[in-house]
């Protein structure tokens, strides 16, 4: 009755958890980069109830997974999904350093407690992310890619 939504699923499955394994291994390897390039230790300040250390993180990981995301919704291989999920890794853990030099000293005044500080990073990081995965989305971005996976299978 439902073979054909049943053997698409079958086919498919293998592709989804690919996709998956390449994004959630790129989620992780970018929370492990975050965690080990910040001066602050935001785990350690997060168990020891410092409110803007949990808010700081938390933006990294939303910041991270909206792109992250839209690079899923968009690829059209893994190499795709590998190489434009690597650009926004690393267009977030560059925007910490930039809040930084904007805000100065952002790592102590986490560390601290500065609630006002982790707000306006909050805010950064998830605005950049949202930006990310709309220019992401974009069409001319999606013909680059068409074109360049009809280059590779020609080639």
């Amino acid at each position: 009755m439902y073979f054909a939504e049943i053997q698409a699923f079958i086919s498919g499955f293998p592709q989804f958890m690919m996709q998956l394994g390449v994004a959630l291994g790129l989620f992780v390897f970018g929370l492990t980069t975050y965690v080990l390039l910040t001066p602050h230790k935001e785990l350690a300040l997060i168990r020891d109830g410092n409110a803007s250390a949990a808010l700081a993180f938390g933006a990294v990981v939303v910041g991270l997974a909206i792109p992250l995301g839209a690079c899923l919704a968009h690829s059209l291989s893994l190499i795709d999904l590998l190489v434009w999920g690597v650009v926004t890794l690393l267009v977030q853990l560059v925007v910490f350093r930039v809040t930084d030099i904007f805000l100065r000293g952002l790592p102590r005044r986490i560390a601290e407690g500065d609630v006002a500080a982790a707000i306006f990073l909050m805010s950064v990081k998830l605005g950049v992310g949202i930006i990310l995965a709309g220019a992401l989305s974009d069409p001319s971005l999606s013909m680059f890619r068409a074109a360049s996976l009809g280059a590779q299978s020609f080639g």
